[in-house]
């Protein structure tokens, strides 16, 4: 009896390291954040398409501020690279909202899902065009797009479409050039030292890297409101929390919630410095220094909103530019009602 009790006491021991190894892994494929404070109110997971990229800034920086808590919710925020890969998560019920481009709730109508932006952070892509240095003299607009290769974070992320965008507004059709999913940060870095891509387009951090070392130059820069008329005719609202419309319209106090927390973060980094903002964001995500972390803020600042609001004519612009080159999408740009894929209710009374 004692030998059977004791195997059953190691069995317990296996079994309880193996669901603590099997946590960690899974906490490291979704990259977890740390949980905020725990408060008395709703859960709610949150995919974001990259923690660490400046355009989805404000996602860790409500957690860190501690914003989320003191709206009443519980927020889990969860990491994949690419945008695309929260939206997945999002269609599949493994989270309640992702942090991503807006421009996903129009290709995802026109595929039949009712999917909507519920806070809009940005106005502007906030994405830049980065030539590698060897490829400085042979890539000079988008033009020059044809037979090269060009890094994407992922094959139907945004990169992506608006690579393909700039490449069809400058007369090379999608198929004259090879996207490369790279990814962002230092994997988008090593496949341009290695030339494995001739350019790509990326956001900050990974741009002020780049350019600190010389490794490229810049082509197209869309971190403005200037910048994103300038290549693609018009505001083009891009990072923003988009839920699928079901789940906001049942259970609209816990998003009135998360409108909250998200509008009271844009406003305190209307009224911050890059420094300041900086200096909130965890340690690891300068990993080019602090003072390059915080010049990266400062270049990517002006692409955000003060309140939420979707810009009035920003819609038509996303639109404009998938009905361009994306299959589902072009010669259809009728049928897509602009008006489903977005809300202000909930960022008009945000108290934040």
């Amino acid at each position: 009896m004692r030998r059977t009790a004791a195997a059953a006491a190691v069995a317990a021991l296996l079994l309880s390291a193996t669901a603590c190894a099997d946590d960690a892994a899974s906490s490291s494929r979704t990259g977890a954040a740390p949980a905020g404070p725990a408060v008395d109110g709703p859960k709610v997971k949150i995919m974001v398409g990259g923690l660490d990229k400046v355009i989805y800034m404000p996602a860790m920086l409500t957690q860190r501020l501690g914003f989320f808590a003191e709206a009443g919710v519980n927020v889990e925020l969860m990491s994949e690279p690419a945008g695309v890969n929260a939206t997945t998560a999002l269609l599949a019920g493994d989270v309640q909202g992702a942090v991503g481009f807006y421009d996903h709730t129009i290709d995802l109508q026109a595929k039949g899902k009712s999917v909507e932006s519920v806070v809009q952070f940005s106005q502007a892509p906030g994405e830049v065009e980065v030539v590698s240095a060897k490829q400085a003299g042979a890539i000079r607009t988008g033009a020059d797009f044809k037979g090269k290769k060009l890094g994407v974070t992922s094959i139907g992320s945004s990169t992506d479409f608006l690579t393909k965008y700039l490449a069809v507004k400058n007369g090379v059709d999608v198929s004259e050039f090879s996207p490369i999913a790279v990814g962002a940060g230092q994997t988008f870095i090593a496949a341009m030292q290695q030339g494995s891509i001739d350019a790509g387009m990326t956001t900050d951090p990974t741009v002020a890297n780049i350019l600190a070392k010389n490794l490229g130059t810049v082509l197209y820069d869309m971190r403005t409101p200037e910048g994103s008329r300038a290549a693609l005719g018009g505001l083009y609202p891009s990072s923003s929390l988009y839920m699928n419309t079901a789940w906001v319209n049942g259970h609209k106090e816990t998003v009135q919630k998360l409108a909250d927390a998200f509008v009271r973060t844009l406003r305190w980094m209307n009224t911050h410095t890059p420094e300041e903002i900086a200096a909130k964001m965890p340690a690891d995500y300068a990993q080019g220094g602090a003072e390059l972390y915080a010049a990266s803020v400062k270049a990517t600042l002006p692409m955000f909103t003060t309140d939420g609001v979707m810009p009035p004519d920003g819609p038509k612009t996303v639109l404009a530019v998938l009905g361009a080159f994306h299959p589902d999408v072009k010669g259809k740009e009728s049928t897509i009602d602009l008006t489903k894929t977005y809300t202000t209710e909930f960022v008009s009374r945000a108290t934040g």
